[in-house]
């Protein structure tokens, strides 16, 4: 029912709507120190102030929750339906081609920019999809609230605010993931490690290394500075390396310095196979310089042996498991501080179904222990499923199916979205199962038609859940 109305007012705002999510994406929104009033720095704010607008311009209800989270309300009535979003995204990075990470543009049926399909794009269409049944006048019985995050990247803060105040809706579902449906989520281990020893003066050394933006963004160019090697070694061990490693190594003499820049491909890390990490790559690079014996180069030798490069399902660690329903467990090495005496590092490890923290947490914590590394996790975030059979799930597949002519089916996924931790929450687009959307790479981007699609997939859930 009102298929046909929803696709012409959809098709009728396209080009508004693209303005709109442009609009957003131009806002750096990633998280910034804390100012008064704004928790998660200027440019969140500047996004969540910017969305609610566009919204009450629309003629909707908004709320603010002390610039943590926004709402935007279809109608007064009980709420049936939350549609969580977020305007949050995480740094730019390096490598970005097509554009400039916050100058969005359209190319080939491409929306390209720092956030287009995480996840300003999907938030936008979700907008649109409520615009579409309040302008075309659908009677509906229920509420539907859109919620507009501004921490998701970085530890969904902002959603534990909101939910301390108000009830989760009885159905919720992000348009975080991807079609079908995504109803089950990976467990995770945000695995945070230090080891401390004597400082050696010994030539040659690693003087410097300090690599990775995030602990869910695997790295895609890092660099280190070592002294006494000489540049022909320095460039003859990178030619060598390039060829085992598949990561790109650039040379540059400073003095009797050399600062090695490892340029790899980045990736989420929930996807970790999809790149190619350039952290892992130049310690693997690092370890093949005759660096003189000390308790630093010990170190990293053992860290390599529990990370090596290309090792992205957690076997050296011995922790690769998986099963039918979430897959396999991945494994990304995303931080690491080295110094003369110590270092610090994170990976991120997405965890199926069958995982524990006794056959995870434990298992990497005496492992790590057993090579002179300390584990300072005491927990793990347990993995997240919904009833594939459930009313809810199948409403929103058989919508699928409808307006793109594919057959739905519940999927799983190793990134976590707002919904993890909800009893009736599930991830639902806004992009195609085929379709890579470079997230949290360089030159993210969102298919336009896709965008397009899901605003009016979105409009007819609403109908049919909410009349």
């Amino acid at each position: 029912m009102y298929k046909k109305e929803i696709e012409e007012y959809i098709e009728a705002h396209k080009q508004e709507m693209l303005d709109d999510i442009c609009t957003l994406c131009r806002i750096n929104s990633e998280k910034m120190p804390y100012k008064e009033g704004m928790p998660f720095g200027p440019g969140a704010f500047e996004a969540l102030t910017e969305a609610l607008t566009i919204a009450e311009s629309y003629g909707f209800s908004i709320n603010n929750y002390d610039n943590y989270v926004g709402t935007v309300d279809i109608n007064d009535k009980e709420t049936q339906l939350d549609i969580l979003a977020h305007l949050d995204v995480v740094p730019a990075g390096e490598g970005w081609k097509e554009t400039e990470p916050f100058n969005p543009i359209v190319k080939n049926g491409k929306l390209f920019g720092r956030g287009s399909s995480d996840d300003k794009g999907p938030a936008v269409a979700a907008l649109y999809a409520l615009r579409a049944v309040k302008d075309l006048n659908i009677p509906l019985s229920k509420n539907v609230r859109l919620i507009l995050g501004t921490d998701e990247e970085c530890g969904s803060s902002d959603i534990a605010h909101y939910y301390s105040v108000e009830k989760e809706a009885p159905m919720t579902f992000s348009p975080d993931g991807a079609f079908p449906v995504v109803n089950t989520e990976k467990g995770g281990l945000a695995g945070h490690f230090t080891a401390e020893w004597e400082a050696s003066g010994q030539l040659p050394k690693i003087v410097k290394l300090e690599a990775g933006l995030k602990v869910n963004v695997v790295p895609g160019k890092v660099s280190a500075t070592v002294a006494g090697v000489e540049e022909a070694l320095l460039k003859k061990v990178a030619d060598e390396t390039q060829v085992t490693t598949g990561i790109r190594y650039e040379i540059e003499m400073i003095g009797d310095q050399g600062i090695i820049t490892a340029i790899g491909e980045g990736a989420h890390a929930s996807t970790p196979e999809e790149g190619n990490n350039a952290l892992t790559g130049l310690l693997y690079y690092l370890l093949k310089l005759p660096l003189a014996e000390c308790p630093q180069v010990t170190m990293l030798r053992r860290l390599h042996d529990l990370i090596p490069h290309g090792d992205t399902s957690g076997k050296s660690l011995g922790i690769a498991m998986g099963d039918e329903i979430s897959g396999d467990l991945t494994l990304a090495f995303s931080l690491l501080k080295v110094t003369d005496t110590g270092l610090e590092g994170t990976f991120d490890s997405r965890c199926p179904i069958c995982s524990n923290e006794e056959n995870v947490l434990q298992v990497v914590k005496k492992n790590m222990e057993d090579k002179g590394f300390t584990l300072h996790n005491d927990s793990m975030r347990p993995p997240h499923h919904v009833d594939g059979n459930s009313e809810f799930v199948k409403t929103l597949l058989q919508i699928y199916e409808t307006y793109t002519g594919r057959k739905g089916e519940c999927i799983s996924m190793g990134g976590g979205t707002y919904v993890h931790d909800l009893k009736n929450g599930v991830a639902f687009g806004a992009s195609m199962p085929e379709t890579d959307n470079r997230m949290h790479g360089a030159d993210e981007f969102a298919v336009v038609e896709e965008l397009v699609v899901s605003a009016k997939i979105f409009a007819q859930v609403i109908v049919d859940l909410c009349s």
